[in-house]
């Protein structure tokens, strides 16, 4: 199995000030409610320990131009903490799925999924939110809840799951469903949605119709 949490892209980082934590206000609490549900976290007997998960929210103007509508996302490795502060947050700048770059700036270095959080914020102007969670029971699933699944060849973090993402905006109604599932990521379930509830939502529905099962991991 590939390891979790590795970024794969070219990260143009520099270190700044974090985003005041009251702008993050929702985004942290989903964060802290995923995290207990164990959609979030760190477990040694999972994907060999590393921290699994990742939120994100639009942070500038909705009209921004694509591969430049920024976005505040959760550090890289932060998993394991319950709790997090504005010093787990960075802002994501712009992204090039083509060059395989993302441009951030922050207390920390984003997510190994930024390039992924930014390719879904292109597809529509009117997603401001994006939750990418681990659940082995809504992921055994999908197929039966009927949720899109981009292809199990492809890798997370990659030009080739950029691309997917697309093709599954363009080919499915993943743009209705608000979710999707990632046929080549353990585990990984991504929901989205015009406010971080929205997607929150979307993602506890998932879960429900899997069984309200995240405490059993296979």
């Amino acid at each position: 199995m590939e390891a979790e949490g590795v970024i794969k892209f070219e990260l143009r980082y520099r270190v700044a000030e974090p985003i005041a934590l009251t702008e993050l206000a929702e985004l942290n609490a989903w964060r802290s409610r995923l995290w207990q549900l164990r959609l979030i976290g760190q477990d040694p007997q999972r994907y060999d320990g590393y921290g699994f998960g990742n939120v994100s929210m639009r942070h500038g103007p909705r009209n921004a131009p694509c591969g430049k509508r920024a976005f505040v996302i959760s550090g890289t490795q932060s998993g394991a903490l319950p709790e997090l502060d504005a010093c787990h947050y960075t802002l994501v700048e712009s992204y090039d799925a083509t060059a395989n770059r993302v441009v951030a700036q922050g207390p920390v270095k984003p997510s190994s999924e930024s390039l992924t959080h930014g390719i879904i914020y292109d597809r529509d102007s009117r997603i401001q939110a994006v939750l990418h969670v681990h659940s082995p029971v809504i992921w055994q699933t999908a197929s039966a809840q009927g949720m899109p699944v981009t292809a199990a060849s492809v890798a997370y973090g990659t030009p080739a799951m950029a691309a997917e993402v697309q093709r599954l905006f363009r080919e499915t109604d993943v743009l209705r469903q608000h979710i999707f599932s990632m046929g080549g990521h353990e585990d990984g379930i991504v929901a989205f949605g015009q406010t971080v509830a929205e997607a929150g939502a979307t993602l506890l529905a998932a879960l429900a119709m899997a069984g309200n099962g995240s405490d059993k991991i296979k």
